[in-house]
């Protein structure tokens, strides 16, 4: 397997990185850019792993991962849907109907709601939704589902691996540009006349997240091209998960150590990757919970 992009999927995430980087309106541009594509089936799940690991890196609020999946489920269905439009997800683990945390749920015009064995689309208008921010200072929301419109064809499975894909994706980009950054703060910090980072214990962790990183890598891109190509791919993207989780983990705890006391610092950038980790990490399930699917899995 070659888990190497193409020109056109490195081309898209450099565009990508370009505006979230330089935009004071990250999503509109996106859109404006063809990101967010008009037609649902111009990207597959390479391209949208590459945006998602751009947007890890910047840890960009941005409702591309809900929107670009709600998108393509309903056009799988045979519906469009104005890119432009901000939709959402809501995943459950049971029938109970009861939602917390939707992400962008304030912003989102519409959702998909996925109950007992039934996903079922349901309009922003037709809830009362009350606003949560989320750890990572994202917005989100919670509302009680009372029914809506049935979506003939579509699964909670199907949305819960790819939604999961998704954060392993993002995932990857927060802690690559966190060791990035943890990297070269060893480097220039300077405690009895060395830098950190000539310090065994400091490098010896560094290290270690480095492999981390690798790991989370290519568990992310080995379950993206399994789905990528139709196959089964379950216990490829509970093994990603686990890697994004576990390792995000360890990632997350190293970056704010190194960093000493800044690392704890809430005004420090280091710190909204610590949180954009841990959200991640335990997201529709935590290292245990892959462990546990993977073991049914097999």
């Amino acid at each position: 397997m070659d888990f190497t992009l193409t020109e056109a999927q490195r081309e898209l995430a450099a565009l990508t990185r370009k505006i979230v980087e330089s935009s004071d309106a990250p999503w509109t541009d996106l859109v404006k850019a063809g990101v967010v594509p008009e037609d649902p089936a111009e990207f597959g799940v390479l391209e949208h792993c590459a945006v998602l690991v751009e947007l890890g890196r910047a840890v960009a609020a941005v409702p591309y991962l809900p929107t670009t999946l709600a998108q393509t489920a309903l056009a799988a269905a045979g519906r469009r849907v104005d890119p432009g439009t901000v939709l959402s997800i809501a995943l459950a683990e049971d029938s109970s109907g009861a939602k917390t945390a939707v992400p962008f749920a304030m912003s989102a015009e519409a959702f998909l709601v996925a109950s007992g064995d039934r996903v079922f689309l349901v309009q922003a208008a037709d809830l009362d939704i009350s606003a949560q921010e989320l750890v990572d200072g994202s917005e989100a929301g919670t509302f009680e589902f009372g029914g809506g419109e049935l979506v003939e064809g579509l699964t909670p499975e199907w949305l819960t691996t790819r939604y999961t894909l998704g954060l392993c994706a993002y995932q990857l980009g927060v802690t690559e540009r966190a060791l990035e950054l943890t990297a070269e703060y060893a480097r220039t910090r300077v405690q009895f006349g060395r830098p950190i980072g000539a310090f065994q214990a400091v490098a010896q962790r560094l290290a270690d997240a480095y492999i981390d990183v690798a790991a989370i890598r290519l568990t992310l891109w080995q379950a993206a091209w399994r789905l990528s190509e139709g196959l089964p791919a379950e216990a490829e993207v509970a093994t990603a998960k686990f890697w994004a989780a576990e390792a995000g983990h360890r990632v997350a705890h190293t970056a704010v150590h190194v960093h000493g006391g800044t690392g704890i610092d809430m005004s420090h950038e280091v710190h909204k990757y610590f949180t954009a980790a841990k959200r991640a990490e335990f997201e529709l399930g935590g290292a245990t919970a892959q462990l546990l699917r993977l073991s049914a899995a097999w």
